[in-house]
C-alpha cells in the first residue's frame, strides 16, 4: 500500500509540474511568435505608407517600449524586403529590389506568383512576410519583408523552453524520488501502528475471552445448561471468530515478504475450492458453474491465494438469490490471470458497490446476523490481492455482481 501511494504520489507530482510548464511553454512561444508576426506586420504597414520607405524618426527610441515596432537610424539598414507594384490586371508594374540582396527580379515575381495563389491578404511565404494592400489605381502593392532571424529566434526560444521545462522536470524527479520517502513516512508509520494495535489488542483480547469461556464451561457443569450461560458461549464464540479476522486483515494487509513467495497453480486451487463449495451451494439451493483455464502460475502464498478464493466463494453463496447461479471463471488475459466470481444478487444497490471493500460495511442494512458475516471478508480479499500486486474490482451487470482479481502470471 505504502509503495502505491508514494507512486501515486510521484505521478500526481509530476503530472502537475509537467501541465504546468506545458502551459507556460505555450504561452511563452504563442506570445513571442505572435509579437514576431505583429511585429512584422507594422513594418509592412509603415512601408506600405511611406512608399517602401523608412520615415525619419521623430524622437529617440526607447529599447524598453513594450511591445510595439520603432523606427530607428538604423532600420532602413537592418530590415531586408522587396515591394512590388501590380496594375489591375494583375502584371508587374514595377519591382523594387533595392533593399534586398538575395532575390533578383525574376526570383521576386516568382515569389508573387506563389503569393498571390495563396488567396491571403496577409500571411507567410517560407520564412517572408508579406502583406497585400489595394491601390486607389485598381492595381495592389505587395510588400514582403524577410523574417529569417526573427523566426528562427522563435524557433530558438521553442527549443529553450522545451529543454528548460524537460531539465525542470528530471530535477524535481530525482528530488521527488529522494524526498517521497520522507513524505509517506507518517502514513506509512501510522499504518504500522493500527496494524501492531490490531494485532496487540486481538491478543490481549484473547485471554480475557478464554478465561470467560472457561467459566461459563464451569458454570455449565455446576448448574446445568442454562440459556443465558449459552448464549454467553455464543457471543464468545462469535467474538473469538471476529478476532481472528481482524488478525487476518492485518497480516494480509503488510508487504509480501519474499522468502514467503514461490510458484502457485492459481487453477489447481480454484479446482480444489470449487469441489468443497459446490456441496454447499447445491444444499443452499443454489448452483455453482466454473470454467478454469488449466496451467496458470502466479507467484505469492499458497494459504494467501487459497484464502482469497474460499472468501470470494463464500461470499458468492451467501448472498446468492435463492435459486440463483454462482459462475466461477479463471482465464489468462495477457500476463494476467484472471479470476472473476459472480452471482445473482437482485437486492444490492450499485451505488453500494465502491463500498463494499470497506472494513466492516454490509450492504444488507440491518446487518442481520443470520448471514453470519462481519463485513470485513472482502476488505481482507482485496488486501490478497493488493499483495500479490494485483487488483480486485466488482461490477454489476443487470440484477448480477461480479468480483474480479486480476493476478500477474508468473
Amino acid at each position: 500500500m505504502i509503495p502505491a501511494l508514494r507512486r501515486r504520489f510521484l505521478l500526481i507530482a509530476l503530472a502537475s509540474l509537467a501541465g504546468t510548464l506545458t502551459a507556460l511553454c505555450l504561452v511563452i512561444n504563442l506570445g513571442y511568435r505572435h509579437m514576431t508576426t505583429g511585429r512584422a506586420d507594422q513594418v509592412i504597414q509603415i512601408l506600405h505608407q511611406n512608399a517602401g520607405q523608412f520615415p525619419e524618426p521623430e524622437e529617440p527610441a526607447d529599447p524598453g517600449a513594450f511591445p510595439g515596432f520603432q523606427v530607428t537610424m538604423e532600420t532602413p539598414f537592418e530590415t531586408r524586403y522587396f515591394v512590388v507594384r501590380l496594375t489591375g490586371q494583375m502584371e508587374v508594374a514595377d519591382v523594387d529590389t533595392d533593399h534586398i540582396a538575395a532575390l533578383d527580379r525574376k526570383r521576386v515575381v516568382e515569389q508573387v506568383e506563389q503569393i498571390l495563389d495563396s488567396g491571403k491578404d496577409a500571411g507567410y511565404s517560407g520564412y517572408y512576410r508579406y502583406g497585400i494592400f489595394d491601390e486607389d489605381d485598381g492595381g495592389k502593392t505587395i510588400v514582403v519583408l524577410d523574417c529569417f532571424l526573427q523566426l528562427q529566434a522563435a524557433n530558438n526560444v521553442l527549443r529553450l523552453t522545451l529543454l528548460a521545462s524537460l531539465a525542470c522536470v528530471a530535477i524535481v524527479f530525482l528530488l521527488l524520488v529522494l524526498l517521497s520517502r520522507r513524505v509517506v513516512r507518517p502514513f506509512a508509520e501510522n499504518l504500522e501502528k493500527q496494524r501492531r494495535f490490531v494485532t496487540d489488542a486481538s491478543h490481549e483480547l484473547k485471554t480475557p475471552l478464554a478465561i470467560i469461556s472457561a467459566n461459563t464451561g464451569l458454570l455449565e457443569a455446576t448448574v446445568g445448561e442454562n440459556r443465558w450461560l449459552e448464549s454467553t458461549q455464543v457471543q464468545v464464540r462469535r467474538l473469538d471468530r471476529l478476532i481472528g479476522h481482524l488478525v487476518e486483515l492485518a497480516r494480509t494487509e503488510e508487504a509480501l515478504p519474499e522468502a514467503e513467495a514461490g510458484p502457485v497453480e492459481l487453477s489447481h486451487i480454484a479446482e480444489s475450492q470449487v469441489e468443497d463449495y459446490a456441496p454447499l451451494a447445491q444444499a443452499s439451493g443454489k448452483a455453482l458453474e466454473h470454467q478454469i483455464a488449466p496451467g496458470l502460475v502466479v507467484r505469492g502464498v499458497e494459504d494467501n491465494l487459497k484464502r482469497l478464493c474460499t472468501l470470494l466463494l463464500d461470499n458468492a453463496v451467501k448472498y446468492c438469490d435463492s435459486g440463483g447461479t454462482i459462475c466461477l471463471n479463471l482465464a489468462r488475459q495477457g500476463r494476467w490471470a484472471v479470476l472473476s466470481i459472480s452471482n445473482s444478487c437482485a437486492g444490492l444497490d450499485p451505488a453500494q458497490l465502491p463500498r463494499l471493500f470497506d472494513r466492516f460495511y454490509r450492504a444488507d442494512p440491518s446487518r442481520s446476523r443470520e448471514t453470519g458475516g462481519y463485513g470485513i471478508g472482502l476488505s481482507t480479499a482485496r488486501a490478497i490481492v493488493q499483495r500479490h500486486k494485483g487488483k480486485l474490482t466488482a461490477a454489476m451487470d443487470g440484477d448480477r455482481v461480479t468480483f474480479t482479481a486480476r493476478l500477474p502470471l508468473l
